[in-house]
């Protein structure tokens, strides 16, 4: 019954997502990524009451809204809705203030023992979560950026799926019985293998593949790959690989929280899949590691 719940909402969720991150407007993009964000954020600042801490709740979701809102901001009709600029002056100003505005908060605190604790669990829920989907939007807004988006999905989606069934059926050496007692190096390994095949497929058909999309009106020319000239094979192996290492941390990193908290789920959201944190926890790891090499060559 779980792994039914749980193709079902995989069935629902997919085509969804793709044709969101594929067609949607980017405002409507980040405008979904803001209330994704939010419901993550929610999530994690509960279960960092299993740690004894009480996050400052409102003042953390009014942050993470008004970040959103900075990223939807247009620099003019001449740029994209969201430039790298953009996207590095929003960051760097958010994470540099965000210490300070959860400890002004703080001060009100009836225990001031309570109020360092609380302005941490923000600021970490913050930067966990709603930079990485910042990232995300932002890539969205890069040259083929719906295509690199699509990449990034499909290998984070293969990897996690060939980690799932290979884990299950072959896997016998566990990976970190303390933190996940199911992963196991088996499943990490068909993770990899799974994420550089489907990365060294998209490198080989992306052409058709974008032209594909194009044809059906699901992209924008400027959102495709549509080089004739394909760049070296190498560093898209890499890319895919780090990506993949990217995402299983992740997922790992998010199993160190909610043991820590002693529970399964990070919610119930989603039917078979636990909580929006559960789903997207290797996104946050790997989002801003596409998005880095995106910038790093938009520079060159």
């Amino acid at each position: 019954m779980h792994l039914l719940k749980r193709v079902a909402t995989a069935v629902v969720l997919i085509p969804t997502v793709l044709v969101l991150v594929l067609r949607a407007p980017v405002p409507v993009l980040a405008a979904v990524a803001a209330l994704v964000a939010l419901l993550t954020v929610q999530e994690l600042l509960k279960l960092t009451e299993a740690y004894g801490v009480h996050p400052f709740r409102r003042t953390t979701y009014i942050f993470v809204a008004l970040f959103f809102l900075l990223l939807a901001i247009s620099p003019g009709n001449d740029k994209p809705l969201l430039s790298t600029a953009v996207l590095v002056y929003t960051l760097g100003f958010a994470a540099a203030i965000a210490p300070f505005i959860f400890l002004v908060v703080g001060m009100r605190s009836v225990e001031l023992s309570r109020a360092f604790p609380a302005a941490a669990a923000s600021v970490f829920a913050f930067t966990y979560i709603a930079l990485p989907l910042g990232f995300l939007v932002q890539i969205r807004e890069q040259w083929a950026g719906a295509f690199l988006l699509l990449y990034l999905l499909l290998l984070v989606w293969a990897g996690d799926i060939f980690a799932y069934f290979v884990g299950r059926t072959l896997g016998r050496h566990l990976m970190s019985p303390r933190i996940s007692p199911k992963k196991t190096w088996e499943g990490a390994l068909a993770s990899l293998i799974a994420s550089l095949v489907v990365g060294m497929l998209l490198y080989n058909y992306a052409l058709p593949i974008s032209t594909a999309l194009l044809n059906v009106h699901l992209i924008e020319k400027r959102d495709g790959f549509f080089a004739l000239q394909k760049p070296p094979l190498w560093p898209t192996i890499l890319l895919s690989a780090a990506i993949n290492i990217a995402a299983q941390l992740g997922d790992l990193v998010e199993s160190l929280i909610k043991r820590g908290a002693g529970v399964k789920d990070s919610g119930s959201l989603l039917p078979g899949h636990g909580g929006m944190l559960d789903r997207i926890d290797a996104l946050l790891f790997a989002a801003p590691v596409l998005w880095y090499y995106a910038a790093w060559r938009v520079m060159q």
